[in-house]
């Protein structure tokens, strides 16, 4: 059971080890998307299909109905990855072995729905994936296995997911074995350390340039490729910003006020230090390098980011 692309990398796996009968896949609805709102497969359907997997497209995996195609299906263990749904008591309890989850962090820490885009937001030095044997909370069961990947400054999200997507996957070869052999060990969550990582929303993709230089280079890239920031020029427009650097400038500018402009750059003034912008996208334009939008005269020193 999976939906996104992170997903993928688990059903690979165990679709590649050639080691395990997957019996179906089961994904979320198709649903438009885009500017053309047009409807598009999830990428694990896409996968699925193409390997010749059954695929089934509940609206609500705990229906009745549904439980009873599933018993039909008698699994011995599901593997469920970013899937979207919660499963119902009836569904954790079907399966000789459970139900596992492929989760996209160091468990306790970043339990719910964007956990790659919170260890990045949050500025932290490492995150991971954890496999738990799945109960009726979020994100709430025992860990069976987990492993750590460290995250460099400049990681963006797009890059740290890929990592664990491909982490991800193996550790699910290496802990399906154990679970099968019962060697595999259950460990209880410390639910008093656990943090959670909400869904996103538009609110938090705006730029507050209030905020230190690291908070916002934090939120640049952990927005990089989905969902994007953004900011506001001095003539209404709003701009999306893709790519940052920290520096070691100060400057006592008010915060969103552009300090410099380089040939290839330019710097914004923050509640705390300076940070750098080096790819940005305009209104109705492609993403491009901030050089490219500097020789269209995009922005100069003194303008100020962010005002309304």
């Amino acid at each position: 059971m999976g939906t996104p692309d992170f997903a993928v990398g688990s059903l690979a796996a165990l679709s590649e080890s050639g080691k395990y009968e997957i019996v179906s896949v089961i994904t979320q609805p198709d649903r438009p998307k885009g500017r053309g709102n047009k409807v598009l497969m999830t990428p694990v359907k896409e996968y699925a299909l193409s390997k010749g997997y059954e695929v089934y497209q509940p609206v609500k995996v705990k229906t009745p109905e549904f439980v009873a195609q599933l018993k039909e299906m008698a699994p011995d263990l599901i593997v469920v990855a970013a899937f979207g749904q919660f499963l119902s008591k009836e569904i954790l309890e079907m399966p000789k072995y459970g139900c596992i989850n492929v989760h996209a962090s160091l468990l306790p820490k970043y339990r719910g729905a964007a956990p790659i885009q919170y260890a990045i937001i949050k500025g932290e030095k490492e995150t991971g994936v954890t496999i738990m044997q799945m109960d009726i909370g979020m994100d709430t069961g025992a860990m069976l296995s987990k492993v750590v990947v460290p995250i460099s400054e400049n990681m963006t999200m797009g890059e740290l997911h890929d990592e664990l997507k491909a982490k991800g996957a193996e550790l699910l070869l290496e802990t399906i074995p154990a679970i099968e052999t019962g060697t595999a060990v259950a460990v209880p969550q410390p639910n008093e350390e656990a943090s959670y990582a909400t869904l996103l929303d538009r609110s938090m993709e705006c730029i507050d340039w209030h905020k230190s230089a690291q908070e916002v280079h934090n939120l640049i890239r952990g927005f990089n490729p989905a969902p994007s920031t953004f900011t506001k020029l001095p003539n209404g427009k709003n701009i999306k910003v893709w790519g940052s650097l920290m520096t070691n400038k100060k400057s006592d500018k008010a915060p969103g006020t552009v300090v410099e402009v380089s040939k290839k750059s330019f710097f914004v003034a923050c509640g705390e230090g300076v940070v750098e912008i080096t790819e940005v996208q305009p209104e109705s334009k492609k993403r491009m390098p901030a050089q490219v939008f500097i020789n269209g005269r995009g922005v100069q020193v003194g303008d100020v980011l962010g005002a309304l």
